[in-house]
């Protein structure tokens, strides 16, 4: 069935983190508590080094965390004289402990907004058309004392990265200067080629990955070369249909410190695992027109912003992401349209000022109490529709800026250009097997024929195709001639995605207009594993000694089990270590396993070893395992604690039973009892009999002498330990135990299974 999805999910199954601390329509409740009462001092001092502080708690909606890091952030929007300050809430600085996943708390402090709203609201905006951090309001306590109201906004962090892209190891930039930027800031993240010393990049660039200079210094280098004829070069390496919204989303609302500002600074790159960089927008505090220095003009009067050019820095070579992507005639159609998209959906519908008044509806009562706020803050209503002076600067009137903004922008002949019209978006199939060629026919007007393209794929981490779609009369499109145009695909996923492209002289048009963020998805059909039939039959999250890849590594790794009489196709299953990213890693195409088999999989991230290698490493701390389908369906979830060296975490009995802690029994039945032959050493010599035991257990060793025994049961717990001095032979009263499958340890070296009867 085609629907529209949102690029945001990851999937239809992806389970984003808890919605909760971000929840738009509920104000947050932070409370912060130091043992020390001149925390704000400590929080001073710390600041330049960026250090954290120690908090003794910090209570999230009435859950409390101890030991908790805390420290003081921003640039302009810091200062050691004011009370209130931005805050950066660390909650596993000392110790492992999360809020509904989320671990880094980033709270502003408001200022420079006489509204109090333009962060969240930029950010409500700015989710519709990429990724972007979540974001809405907290009430902030320290040491009892109600400190103000903030801006609660998601972390660009690797649990960010890794939720929205799939990966947290691969390049990753703060492109804001890691001092700062000022006036006097002459190395800032322009994106210009500076040449292939990473020297010339630190100064403007944080990196926040192990690795990635030359990463970011190829994509410059890329960027300073591209033109309408290698177009194929920049799409490798750049997602540049986001790069095209971000840089529409900023001029559109006026966000000035941005990209397309002085600094060119303010958003992130993420490289995928695909191999294009992502561009993520941050800090929106001074969107809709408070900062107003272009870099290349100041914007000294609201006037002057009503009618900042849409096409700002399109031809200055300082602002290359500018330059040369609006230089490519078709890269320039789409930001048009983009563009369009955003004027409107948000300005001309006046969506903005809904949004911005309900906001300020809901946090009106806790800004009025909130004696730290700004003195431009006194009447927060004031600034949806007049110009309030902030400083050096002045926040335009919400509807005055933007209501100015539509007027100008909608007469431009870029925005009164007739776009194409994309309608009747139809499917051959509403439900086609997957490896099944299905035709998508459109209708199309005020178009140029050889510029009407489907994009498609089938994964959401994938970089889309694009194929011409035709009205040849060849492409199940009809009558040739006739607007229908058609394309023939083939359905290689469950959840096949695709959009519509087309444009004319002038401009652009998506279909869905969102693309290619959001997009239509086709729900194919494919055989599936029932639950029970396949299953986690055993896990090894800390492997030392006990089993090694085809290299020779010792790496975690887990183990199915086929429950049935029939061979299983993996085709299209999914594996994965986090409950919030279902789609890490998927089984190859044409993977089967046996009837009653095993088969060993190397949870390593090795991709290009042979075997099965998954995208992603166990915590033997304690994670999960999860088999799953792109349309949610999961075939088996295993949640594990923390785990023991080269102890396996196995089904007993085999394929069926719960879990316990026992010696491992790597591509093998969980029960087996292990023999005299598979030890070595004192291993070797090693007897214990009978078993089964209906009582006493014999444990000798004719070579070596026997110093402690401990029986254990499978979860772990100890039920008899005792040490000896000079025994060969020692016996143990299990009379007394309940039947069942005990663990025997044995000098705290060997582990066996032993059965009571």
């Amino acid at each position: 069935m085609k629907r529209i999805t949102l690029l945001l999910l990851l999937l239809s199954s992806c389970i984003m983190f808890g919605q909760g601390l971000y929840d738009l329509n509920t104000i947050q409740v932070i409370e912060i508590t130091f043992a020390e009462s001149n925390w704000d001092a400590l929080l001073d001092a710390a600041e330049p080094s960026d250090d954290y502080i120690s908090a003794e708690s910090v209570s999230i909606n009435g859950t409390a965390f101890t030991n908790v890091g805390v420290k003081y952030k921003g640039n302009s929007s810091y200062n050691a004289n004011q009370v209130k300050n931005p805050f950066h809430i660390e909650l596993d600085t000392y110790v492992d402990q999360d809020y509904e996943g989320y671990t880094d708390i980033k709270l502003s402090n408001v200022i420079f907004d006489p509204s109090f709203v333009r962060e969240a609201l930029a950010y409500k905006i700015l989710q519709d058309y990429m990724d972007a951090p979540l974001a809405n309001f907290a009430k902030v306590y320290v040491n009892g004392s109600y400190i103000g109201l903030y801006t609660n906004v998601e972390s660009i962090s690797k649990k960010f990265v890794d939720n929205r892209f799939g990966s947290k190891t691969n390049a990753f930039f703060s492109c804001s200067p890691p001092g700062g930027a000022g006036p006097s800031s002459t190395n800032l993240p322009t994106l210009q080629y500076l040449g292939t010393n990473s020297a010339s990049y630190e100064s403007a660039y944080e990196m926040k990955s192990d690795e990635g200079w030359d990463d970011l210094i190829n994509l410059t280098s890329i960027l300073s070369t591209t033109t309408s004829t290698n177009t194929s070069e920049i799409e490798s390496v750049l997602d540049v249909d986001r790069a095209l919204w971000m840089l529409a989303f900023d001029n559109v609302i006026v966000n000035i410190d941005s990209y397309i500002g002085q600094f060119k600074q303010n958003y992130y790159l993420y490289k995928s695992d695909n191999g294009q960089f992502n561009p993520i927008v941050w800090d929106l505090n001074m969107s809709f027109g408070v900062f107003g220095m272009t870099g290349t003009t100041n914007l000294n009067s609201t006037t002057q912003k009503k009618q900042l050019s849409h096409l700002l820095h399109s031809t200055e070579s300082t602002w290359p992401l500018v330059q040369k992507l609006l230089a490519v005639p078709t890269y320039k159609k789409k930001y048009l349209a983009h563009y369009k998209t955003i004027l409107n959906e948000v300005v001309s519908s006046g969506s903005y000022l809904t949004d911005a008044q309900a906001m300020q509806a809901l946090i009106s009562a806790d800004v009025a109490t909130d004696s730290n706020k700004f003195n431009y803050q006194s009447n927060i209503t004031t600034n949806l529709s007049t110009d309030v002076s902030v400083d050096m600067n002045t926040a335009p009137g919400l509807s005055n800026l933007m209501g100015g903004r539509d007027t100008y922008l909608s007469a431009l002949s870029d925005f009164t250009a007739t776009q194409p019209s994309i309608s009747n978006v139809t499917e051959s199939e509403s439900s086609p097997q997957v490896g099944s060629t299905v035709s998508i026919t459109a209708t199309i007007t005020n178009t140029n024929s050889d510029v009407v393209y489907l994009g498609y794929r089938s994964n959401t981490l994938e970089i889309f195709n694009k194929v011409l779609m035709y009205d040849d009369g060849a492409h199940d499109d009809g009558a040739a001639g006739d607007n229908v145009y058609g394309a023939f695909i083939t359905v290689s996923n469950a959840a096949f995605q695709y959009y519509i492209y087309a444009e004319n002289d002038n401009i652009g048009k998506f279909s869905p207009e969102r693309a290619e963020h959001e997009f239509y998805s086709i729900n194919a059909s494919y055989p599936t594993i029932n639950a029970g039939e396949l299953v986690v039959n055993e896990i090894m999250a800390s492997n030392s000694t006990t089993a090694a890849d085809d290299n020779g590594d010792y790496d975690d790794w887990f183990e199915l089990y086929n429950n049935t009489a029939n061979t299983l196709s993996l085709d299209n299953l999914y594996a994965t270590d986090s409950e919030t990213n279902l789609l890490k890693w998927q089984f190859p195409t044409g993977t089967t396993i046996e009837p009653y088999s095993y088969l060993i999989v190397w949870a390593d991230e090795d991709l290009d070893d042979e075997g099965l290698h998954a995208d992603f490493k166990f915590s033997a701390g304690g994670e999960n395992c999860v088999l799953s389908y792109p349309d949610g369906t999961i075939v088996d979830s295993v949640t594990f604690g923390e785990q023991t060296t080269d102890m396996g975490y196995a089904r007993v009995p085999n394929g069926t039973g719960d879990f316990v802690i026992q010696s491992p029994t790597f591509n093998a039945n969980n029960e087996e009892v292990l023999s005299v032959g598979q030890f070595d050493g004192f291993n070797s010599e090693l007897k214990i009999y009978p078993n089964p035991t209906t009582g006493l257990l014999n444990v000798s060793n004719d070579k070596f002498l026997i110093e402690s025994v401990q029986i254990v049961t499978m979860q772990g717990q100890v039920l008899f330990q005792n040490n000896y001095s000079n025994q060969n032979t020692i016996k143990v009263d299990l009379s007394g135990f309940s039947n069942g499958i005990y663990l025997i340890k044995i000098n705290n070296t060997t582990s066996l299974k032993v059965i009571k009867k």
